[in-house]
């Protein structure tokens, strides 16, 4: 990660350097904060966020899941967002909004701790390596399960939830692959460590539903529909291991991922072990849908 200049902090513009917390912030010791990951993009106009408004309402949205109150609208932080690819002269890049408890408290009850709001920008290439994007990249079914709807909140990111994503990815990366993908507790598919994924099979686009314990993803919902739109089957249905191997294709969608396609999985090829027509389709819908070149949904650029 390569340093920019400032930091939003509860409001204000803060020197990278500068932008601390106590080490005793709740938030450090019992993972109460949320948080969320989003692009902004080069366009012909100048940079543009993608999906921002999108992103920050389901930010709002995690802090009321989790009790934790937000000080900030989701206009004041769709402006600061804006702000934050500004001063720091990027022209495109990825920004992390996070709101998490602070001091004043120890203990599991947060009551009496104030709460910090923060909003970063750095560059950030390929999630998954450019190499990836081209080719696509090897993935392993996890020993681990995906976090329970019963046990936690898995359609927030919450942070101390992906603790288990950590667990799954140093598992996947010291076994020799790239990602990992989690079951959840009945056996069936329901996502990557940080991404969701697409399974197609004869022509149709299978994605896990979020009762399975998929994050409800904004990337995932933008190629869901470009894929609907053109002409494409795509279904949300329980997705079983087995389904992996028999599939044609397999991807990866996320903001940091963008769509990443799978060419391996538990060391057996995906389809012909390349991406398929299905995934690079998807890969172009994205990408000219992120840039301004698609010809519509403008409505989910934000034009710094």
């Amino acid at each position: 990660m390569e340093p920019t200049k400032l930091i939003w902090m509860n409001g204000t513009m803060v020197p990278w350097e500068d932008a601390t917390v106590h080490v005793l912030v709740h938030g450090l010791h019992y993972g109460t904060g949320v948080f969320e990951g989003i692009r902004a993009y080069e366009t012909e106009r100048g940079p543009a966020v993608f999906r921002l408004t999108d992103h920050m309402e389901r930010l709002a949205h995690g802090c009321k899941a989790t009790g934790i109150p937000l000080e900030w609208s989701v206009s004041d932080l769709v402006k600061a967002g804006k702000e934050i690819i500004a001063v720091n002269d990027l022209r495109s890049g990825y920004i992390r909004p996070i709101v998490f408890y602070g001091t004043g408290s120890m203990g599991l009850n947060p009551a009496g701790a104030n709460v910090e709001t923060v909003i970063a920008a750095w560059e950030w290439g390929a999630y998954l390596g450019e190499e990836g994007l081209r080719n696509g990249i090897t993935v392993g079914v996890s020993s681990w399960r995906r976090i329970d709807q019963s046990a936690f909140l898995p359609n927030a990111k919450i942070t101390g939830g992906y603790i288990n994503s950590v667990m799954a990815k140093q598992e996947a990366l010291a076994a020799g692959l790239d990602e990992a993908l989690l079951l959840n507790q009945a056996g069936y598919l329901a996502e990557g460590s940080g991404e969701n994924v697409f399974v197609v099979r004869d022509g149709v686009v299978y994605t896990p539903p979020v009762s399975a314990g998929p994050l409800d993803g904004i990337t995932a919902r933008t190629v869901r529909t470009l894929l609907i739109e053109e002409g494409y089957d795509v279904v949300e249905s329980m997705i079983t291991r087995t389904d992996l191997y028999y599939a044609d294709e397999l991807f990866f969608t996320g903001t940091a991922a963008e769509v990443t396609p799978i060419r391996e999985v538990d060391h057996r090829p995906v389809g012909a072990g390349e991406p398929g027509p299905v995934t690079r389709k998807a890969q172009e819908l994205f990408m000219a849908a992120a840039t301004g070149t698609l010809g519509r949904h403008e409505e989910w650029l934000d034009f710094v």
